[in-house]
């Protein structure tokens, strides 16, 4: 395996979508917004995604992935149960009377995914943490390149118009309700730690295979590539996401030297990025490989070109 460590830093389009959202208060249900610094300093409210919807959008693509190339999945990852290898009872026997290093050995050994996508042990009154290979940002809107609205809708009931919710609070009425959607334009930011896959954090020893992590790191790049090509997330039954555009920049090291990023929060990013990697070039005498995209087609050609 000659990749160390990857990077995306993008510009996503988004149109008409509802992806996350806080709660709601009373028959409205309010969108998520964050506050961001511009280069002048000044605070502006956005419309954003949490870095846990990509998350979870990431470790779905790679469950599937896993499945379907006969990865090792844990009982808790078979059925995606949130509790994941804290649900396996074969690993919470398998543990008993271990000591911490002996239970990051079995750890990569009993799940691909909870190798990859990191986990807390709990079992046996435990807090023994597998740090996440593969790190997201908040998704972030660009300061006036970004807008929220509220969107009216009604239960229709034909037998019921005119009438409001039934007095025995059975919400069989005819409801009222808003609802909302977003569009514009998001900054996102990726990080993959490829050598880090199969790795005991604190033996600093691999304990699978090196075929092994090579074909999990496939899947990583695979699950990471559909993350951004097919992002889920709240309301997609009706306000599937109308994603246009994709643009940005892939970094990758096979050395010391991280893969640079920068916020697309920053309109000049990608010179950013091409900069960074020419000076950590050479500081290091090592190259960082630096590949561009303009379009979701492009972005899903790199990946596929990336060397392994």
């Amino acid at each position: 395996m000659t990749l160390r460590t990857l990077s995306i830093s993008g510009l996503s389009t988004l149109n008409l979508h509802s992806l996350n959202n806080e709660g709601g208060e009373g028959n409205h249900i309010q969108t998520r917004m964050v506050d961001v610094v511009d280069k002048e300093g000044n605070l502006h409210p956005v419309n954003a995604v949490s870095g846990d919807m990509f998350k979870h959008i990431f470790a779905e693509h790679f469950q599937a992935i896993a499945k379907e190339e006969g990865l090792t999945l844990c009982a808790g990852c078979q059925t995606l149960n949130a509790n994941r290898l804290n649900a396996d009872k074969a690993f919470e026997d398998a543990i008993k009377g271990k000591g911490n290093s002996e239970i990051l050995d079995l750890l990569p050994q009993s799940c691909a995914l909870d190798d990859v996508a990191g986990i807390l042990i709990t079992q046996g009154s435990r807090a023994l943490g597998r740090k996440s290979v593969v790190e997201f940002s908040w998704v972030p809107g660009v300061p006036e390149k970004v807008k929220t609205g509220s969107y009216f809708h009604v239960k229709y009931d034909p037998q019921g118009r005119g009438k409001t919710d039934a007095d025995d609070g059975s919400n069989k009425g005819q409801a009222i309700f808003h609802r909302p959607a977003s569009s514009g334009q998001y900054a996102v930011v990726a990080h993959v730690e490829a050598h880090r896959i199969g790795l005991n954090d604190i033996t600093r020893e691999y304990v699978i295979s090196e075929q092994e992590r090579q074909k999990r790191l496939n899947a990583v790049l695979r699950a990471l590539t559909l993350t951004f090509l097919h992002p889920s997330g709240a309301m997609r039954n009706t306000q599937s996401p109308h994603l246009t555009d994709f643009q940005g920049v892939i970094t990758t090291s096979s050395h010391s030297v991280p893969a640079p990023t920068v916020s697309a929060l920053n309109e000049h990013f990608i010179e950013q990025v091409e900069k960074i990697s020419a000076a950590m070039a050479k500081m290091s005498g090592q190259s960082i490989g630096v590949e561009t995209f303009d379009s979701l087609a492009t972005f899903a050609e790199k990946m596929s070109e990336i060397t392994l």
